[in-house]
């Protein structure tokens, strides 16, 4: 084989005059060394000419995926605190926190085209007052919402729980729950506010 550049075809004759043929690399001392990687300057992304979504150094718009949990976690919180108070019939309550609030959420850019999803559990503590028998009573629950996904909001459950409220008949009880159903609009509304975030990042 004669100098020439980067390799060669190599023939190997086989009994019962087969043949096939493969590459051999020349690996010589004047062979172009291998890429060496180099953090992106400034200047790099100033002059990146290409509108891809996405990093800089993935120009050509392949998998990416971004982990947006932080982000995601905050923001359902924040929002769903922010939903007010709701008054009922002898009553009011209100989301005073979210004790549980676990899952993922991510963003990928396949072929320069963007998609985000998510994944969350949640548990919310409620706070109210309602009138029992002519009487103001604080009552203190939890709203548990099971495992929902991006797109899933229009099947949104929930499971209300009180506190141990022993001074409550059973009636109220139901009362009270039922009354508490009712934040599953507004804590719906809120996530579609959450959803739309997450696809305009």
């Amino acid at each position: 084989m004669e100098g020439g550049g980067g390799g060669g075809a190599v023939s190997d004759k086989q009994e019962g005059g087969a043949s096939y043929t493969y590459w051999v690399r020349d690996v010589r001392e004047d062979a172009a060394p291998l890429p060496v990687p180099r953090k992106l300057t400034p200047n790099d992304i100033l002059n990146s000419q290409t509108a891809t979504l996405g990093s800089v150094w993935n120009s050509a718009g392949t998998w990416e995926e971004k982990n947006l949990n932080k982000w995601a976690a905050d923001r359902i919180k924040e929002l769903l605190v922010s939903a007010g108070s709701l008054e009922f019939p002898g009553g009011k309550a209100q989301i005073s926190d979210v004790s549980k609030c676990v899952g993922d959420a991510f963003l990928v850019t396949v072929r320069n085209k963007k998609r985000v999803g998510y994944t969350y559990e949640l548990t919310l503590k409620v706070k109210g007052e309602w009138t029992i028998k002519e009487e103001k009573k604080m009552v203190k629950g939890h709203i548990d919402i099971s495992e929902f996904s991006f797109g899933e909001l229009d099947d949104l459950q929930m499971e209300v729980r009180l506190s141990e409220e022993k001074d409550l008949l059973q009636q109220d009880k139901s009362r009270v729950c039922q009354d508490l159903k009712l934040f599953l609009q507004p804590i719906r509304e809120k996530l579609l506010q959450f959803e739309q975030e997450l696809k305009d990042r």
